[in-house]
């Protein structure tokens, strides 16, 4: 990195703490494009992304308390590469709960009456229909048509938070609503 560039990241830095909104900006765009590349060597895109976002937003909203000993650029690889390493742990977790259920809920979908999978059905069916709209929507396409939360966000016009928020929101009502159900409909609505 040139000596001068370190001379304007400090000075950015510093009207960042300031509140400077033109400074971040101007740290954004640099800084983001070669902060995503990093962190697709270890996450997918969209997660690289995410995880870029998440410490640029960190940066803003700790602006005021920052203590940066290295350069920036050091400074937001490392926190980068940790972000990364915590994204790739929680997949993993996630992945091995999945296979575990998954294992789980075969050996009792064996045992199960046929007819409580049938009630079951219709009233995971209603229970959807029921839901509000901008819930129900999101839900159908992410476990239905098997979008992704940033398809949905672009076909709803909306972030991938409000999504996100959305689809749990779905499901609280959706686990209420099924609540004599719940060890059957875990199995559907896990699919």
């Amino acid at each position: 990195m040139k000596p001068n560039r370190t001379k304007e990241d400090i000075l950015l830095l510093s009207q960042l703490q300031q509140g400077d909104k033109k400074a971040f900006n101007t740290l954004f765009r640099r800084y983001y494009p070669i902060l995503c590349a990093y962190a697709h060597r270890f996450v997918d895109l969209e997660d690289a992304e995410e995880i870029v976002q998440d410490v640029m937003l960190w940066l803003w909203e700790n602006r005021e308390i920052l203590l940066i000993e290295s350069s920036l650029s050091q400074y937001l690889l490392k926190m980068i590469y940790h972000r990364s390493l915590n994204r790739i742990a929680q997949k993993e977790v996630k992945y091995r709960a999945d296979t575990l259920f998954y294992e789980k809920s075969q050996a009792m979908i064996y045992d199960v009456d046929f007819y409580q999978i049938e009630e079951l059905t219709k009233r995971i069916h209603t229970a959807i229909a029921e839901l509000p709209e901008s819930y129900r929507e999101a839900f159908i396409m992410h476990r239905f048509r098997d979008m992704s939360y940033k398809e949905i966000a672009q076909t709803l016009n909306t972030s991938t938070k409000t999504v996100d928020y959305r689809i749990q929101q779905a499901l609280k009502l959706l686990r209420k609503e099924l609540k004599e159900f719940l060890s059957f409909a875990l199995i559907f609505l896990a699919a």
